[in-house]
């Protein structure tokens, strides 16, 4: 094992998650006139030659040892994924993030109950200090929940299952093989979304309302120009964040990554204008907290 380079580490983790955030928060500019499925599909159809460059570049091999492990990764993800870019035409974007790192919280309750991983107080007391601050964020203004509110971290879930899953079947694959895995996986959702949205068509909402029910429509400069800027963000941003994990210690990089949530929130307000209230802003403190002690505590064990 080579020796770890912090701060070249932390370096690409912070142009990754600044790359991320700032490409996020333009899916809005898409979901006002196409849908979530076309947006996957086209995105597929510009990333995957990405990779496939990628790969001959040094990224890694592009067959996978166990191609049934990692389409079950990739599965998960790409689920918890579609429920993220869905979310971000209805909800603030600091909201959708935080719900969707909730999922340190879930990969050790899914350790404990499927693994049979023995925790401490104190991973103990950080999940419901991160349960707390999951509450705190989606609270809505009028201050009643809704089912809405709670999407984003369903996507938590499944991206703490996809967790495990890298951790648990996909030992040793290559960086390009999984890559490849999520997009291509993105890329058929997409597909199946627009034939089944072709053959029931639904009644969609005008604007971002539609985001979700809207099948194929004509392609748009304005479309293919803020998709290929998510396209370009997303091989940039998990360019970076991979890179990061090779050089740098696993749960250092981990806890960066919640550098994420600032950096979509503070692109949101300079773009849009939209802030969180104090309650939001307290909640993400306390799972950023949360997050921390379960990844410190996890390397301790």
């Amino acid at each position: 094992m080579g020796q770890t380079e912090p701060l070249k580490a932390t370096v690409f983790i912070i142009i990754g998650m600044l790359t991320l955030g700032l490409s996020d928060n333009y899916v809005r500019m898409i979901s006002a006139d196409a849908g979530l499925w076309q947006f996957h599909a086209t995105r597929a159809a510009m990333t995957l030659p990405m990779i496939v460059v990628a790969a001959f570049l040094g990224l890694g091999a592009l067959r996978p040892n166990r191609p049934l492990a990692v389409l079950g990764r990739s599965i998960l993800i790409a689920l918890s994924m579609l429920i993220y870019f869905g979310c971000l035409a209805f909800l603030p974007i600091g909201v959708v993030v935080a719900g969707l790192f909730t999922a340190p919280i879930f990969v050790l309750l899914i350790s404990v109950a499927f693994r049979g991983e023995r925790i401490g107080a104190v991973r103990w007391l950080a999940v419901v200090v991160g349960f707390a601050g999951a509450l705190l964020v989606i609270q809505p203004a009028e201050g009643s929940l809704t089912a809405l509110s709670f999407v984003p971290i369903i996507a938590g879930v499944l991206y703490a299952c996809g967790a495990v899953a890298t951790r648990s079947w996909c030992e040793g694959e290559g960086t390009a093989a999984l890559v490849l895995g999520f997009f291509g996986v993105l890329g058929i959702f997409g597909l199946l979304g627009l034939a089944a949205l072709a053959i029931w068509p639904q009644v969609v909402p005008l604007g971002h309302d539609g985001f979700i029910a809207r099948g194929a429509v004509p392609f748009t400069p304005d479309f293919l120009f803020w998709t290929a800027v998510q396209a370009v963000g997303a091989i940039i941003g998990i360019g970076c964040l991979t890179k990061a994990y090779q050089i740098g210690e696993a749960s250092f990089v981990a806890i960066n990554e919640y550098s994420l949530i600032v950096f979509a929130s503070v692109w949101a307000y300079i773009i849009w204008g939209e802030t969180l209230g104090g309650l939001a802003m307290m909640g993400i403190v306390l799972i950023v907290a949360s997050g921390a002690v379960i990844t410190l505590r996890a390397r301790r064990a």
